[in-house]
């Protein structure tokens, strides 16, 4: 590790497909910065916004979103450069990229096409001094979601992460991917607030283009049932007078006044647009549970939990169930977790505790766990230079960095390693003998990305 690389900044970059959280290590530890990860058109004010600086929006009626996601993977470079530049500034974050190391995810499967473009913006467009990439759920391990007092961290975890694409079940052990059991669900925030302007726009106001307006009220009023049919009967019992029903007052941008539910002594005034929020709320959500509710012909959260800790060693499948833990901002919602565990506790074995873990702060868990890491003193020995790039190119993060896929002559190397490694945890679990640390490199075949 080059002695110069000791003294440099460290940026850490959540890249999402909804917001970007970023922070440098020692000054933005605990709460990050998060902007909009979108170039927005606002109708009102006229005018184009670059993601932080959707700050200076004072009309968020009818806001036209560009993103540089799609379908959870980053397609338009242009749109993603554009919002980059903003924020890998001196004046942003006070500091010079080419004085300075980064560590930036990157989505689950991303292709390695996809991967070289990122390493080239980050050496050739910024020119970093130092670059780590990799998943959300790979960083959580050293975080705080599994710490328990006087309890060391499990070895085997679970990563429910619901984002604004997709929702992933990520199995690790010791911190490493076992990338044949990792499943997918295609339902996210993108789609659960699509879903709830399309049931408002059918019942009630036509909000088919207030995308800001229905996000914010899918985050203020929806939430899991944790018996559905019980709530569905009473709202159609009593559409309006039920106890499920909230009023939403919709926003006046013209007044400056933000939407919000409307309080129980609140009077109400004749400029007044309200939406009645009934069976909706828990409606949209319940997606999660039952995506065959819309006809996705995919199997809900829990089944699909289940079925990921099926694809892994017999021995140590009671280790995963009991240390769920659940990251990304549509696991906010409430009762999520409690109607999780009642759904598990049915498809998990007799003898199988299952436990989930809860973060303070869903959002930025994958954040605060990659300041943790970056914290560790072997971090800059992960990381790949730009004296290594501008020799190998992306072949020098290929070596260095975790990847789904297997590397030519890996394949019966990684089965070697993995069997090794899960005859450790064995062996911890029934002698509570530490387990020698190792690199468990899962790999998922071609069929199983089907």
């Amino acid at each position: 590790m080059p002695s110069y690389l000791k003294h440099t900044r460290i940026v850490v970059v959540d890249n999402g497909a909804s917001t970007i959280k970023l922070g440098v290590k020692g000054f933005n530890d605990s709460d990050s910065r998060v902007i909009p990860n979108a170039i927005v058109r606002s109708k009102g004010d006229k005018a184009t916004y670059y993601g932080h600086e959707i700050e200076k929006c004072t009309d968020y009626s009818s806001l036209h979103y560009r993103l540089p996601f799609e379908k959870g993977y980053l397609v338009d470079w242009d749109a993603q450069k554009a919002i980059w530049d903003g924020i890998f500034t001196t004046d942003y974050l006070m500091l010079d990229p080419t004085e300075s190391s980064l560590l930036m995810t990157e989505p689950y499967f991303n292709l390695p096409n996809l991967q070289d473009v990122y390493d080239q913006f980050v050496f050739e467009e910024y020119e970093f001094q130092s670059y780590y990439r990799c998943t959300p759920a790979s960083l959580v391990s050293y975080g705080k979601l599994y710490r328990e007092k006087g309890q060391p961290s499990p070895e085997c975890v679970l990563v429910v992460d619901s984002g604004f694409s997709f929702t992933h079940v990520v199995p690790m052990i010791n911190g490493s991917i076992m990338w044949e059991a990792v499943k997918r669900i295609d339902v996210g925030g993108k789609l659960l607030t699509n879903q709830l302007k399309e049931l408002v726009s059918f019942r009630q106001w036509n909000m088919m283009d207030e995308t800001y307006v229905m996000n914010d009220v899918k985050e203020s009023c929806c939430f899991v049932s944790t018996q559905f049919t019980r709530d569905l009967d009473i709202c159609r019992a009593n559409p309006i007078g039920n106890p499920i029903v909230q009023e939403y007052i919709l926003p006046d941008f013209s007044l400056n006044r933000r939407g919000h539910v409307r309080r129980p002594d609140e009077m109400m005034e004749d400029s007044y647009q309200i939406l009645h929020m009934n069976s909706e709320r828990f409606a949209v959500p319940e997606i999660m549970f039952r995506p065959d509710d819309i006809g996705l012909e995919q199997a809900g959260l829990a089944q699909t939990i289940a079925h990921s800790i099926s694809l892994l060693p017999e021995d140590i499948q009671g280790m995963f169930w009991s240390n769920i833990g659940l990251i990304g901002g549509s696991t906010k919602f409430p009762n999520f977790c409690s109607r999780l565990a009642a759904e598990l506790r049915t498809l998990a074995p007799v003898d199988s505790e299952v436990k989930i873990y809860e973060s303070s702060d869903p959002i930025l868990e994958a954040y605060r766990s990659a300041i943790a890491f970056a914290s560790k003193p072997d971090f800059l020995q992960k990381v790949v230079t730009r004296e290594e790039y501008n020799e190998s190119g992306s072949n020098a993060c290929r070596r260095k960095f975790p990847d789904w896929k297997p590397k030519e002559g890996e394949a019966a190397l990684t089965k070697g390693k993995v069997s090794v490694e899960l005859q450790d945890v064995v062996r911890e679990d029934e002698e509570g003998a530490p387990a020698h640390p190792g690199d468990v490199v899962g790999r998922k075949t071609d069929s199983a990305l089907g």
